[in-house]
């Protein structure tokens, strides 16, 4: 694969990275729309194999890209990008999507014991082998809750889809904790879905808050990468004018990222379909976990 790079240096290349149960067709239109507005746009597949190998492979992806660099990652996506990015500078803003971001020491299972949601009864573990003596267990969406968790701002015959086609996430994805957390360096933006039953909206805003993202609320459930392109799109636009303004020879933003927090209340219609994952799984999956050999 050639690296992809940036418009003269003048724009930067947007990495968009899924979270559990999904791929990366889940950005389909946010892509449609940020390619209209002249971006580089690249939307590679995160693993589902646990924290720290996702973010590896995606770090690598990282390392392939020429010039600056906005991240995204919606749901379980968010962990990885706060990894991913860890020490690499070309990545100058990063934006967070209905999504976990913990800090050191965190998991998705640590954040969902704080903030309890529906997922919890909405997942099912089933083993699995890769061969060579590796063998872990697998979460999938139950059929009948991705509708009402996961996507209730879809059609029901488009959320039943999902469920068709949807990847498991190793539980490792929501296990292992985070050893470093890039947005205590980078600045972030954040989207907080008021609707959301996978992630709860309230762990989404503490996360926010913390992390001194400049944050939107939408009326959305929590696949609003796909119910709401446009609100999503316009958000990573906004991280990366930041991005560029902060090059070098260009003016910077009087507040961006950690600098300043901004909380835009919009209300938006719109269905939706996309990827998804909260630490509430995790902390469903501990109670299986204890309850299972594998």
């Amino acid at each position: 694969m050639a690296p992809a790079v940036a418009d003269g240096g003048a724009k930067p290349t947007i990495v968009l990275v899924h979270g559990a149960f999904a791929d990366g067709s889940s950005w389909n239109g946010v892509i449609e729309r940020l390619e209209s507005r002249g971006y580089t746009v690249m939307a590679p597949a995160n693993p589902l194999r646990g924290l720290y190998s996702d973010s590896t492979y995606i770090a690598s992806v990282l390392k392939s890209i020429k010039g600056p660099i906005v991240l995204a990652g919606h749901s379980y996506g968010g962990a990885v990008i706060s990894t991913a990015a860890e020490g690499n500078s070309q990545v100058k803003s990063l934006v967070y999507i209905s999504a976990l971001m913990p800090d050191v020491g965190e998991s998705g299972m640590s954040l969902g014991a704080r903030f309890p949601s529906a997922l919890g009864s909405a997942t099912e573990s089933v083993p699995y082998s890769a061969g060579d003596g590796v063998s872990g267990t697998d979460l999938y969406l139950k059929r009948d809750k991705v509708h009402p968790v996961f996507a209730a701002c879809l059609p029901e015959s488009q959320a039943n889809l999902l469920g068709v086609t949807q990847r498991p996430a190793a539980t490792t994805a929501f296990s292992e904790t985070a050893k470093v957390a890039a947005w205590k360096t980078i600045p972030s933006w954040a989207l907080v879905g008021r609707q959301d039953m996978t992630i709860n909206p309230e762990q989404e805003r503490f996360e926010a808050e913390r992390a001194h993202s400049h944050t939107v609320e939408i009326n959305s459930c929590h696949v609003s990468l796909i119910a709401h392109p446009d609100a999503v799109a316009d958000l990573i636009v906004q991280a990366a004018g930041a991005a560029t303004a902060a090059q070098p020879g260009r003016p910077a933003l009087a507040s961006s990222g950690s600098a300043g927090h901004d909380r835009e209340l919009t209300g938006l219609g719109g269905i939706a379909g996309a990827s998804l994952i909260s630490g509430t799984a995790a902390v469903f999956l501990s109670r299986r976990l204890g309850r299972r050999t594998h």
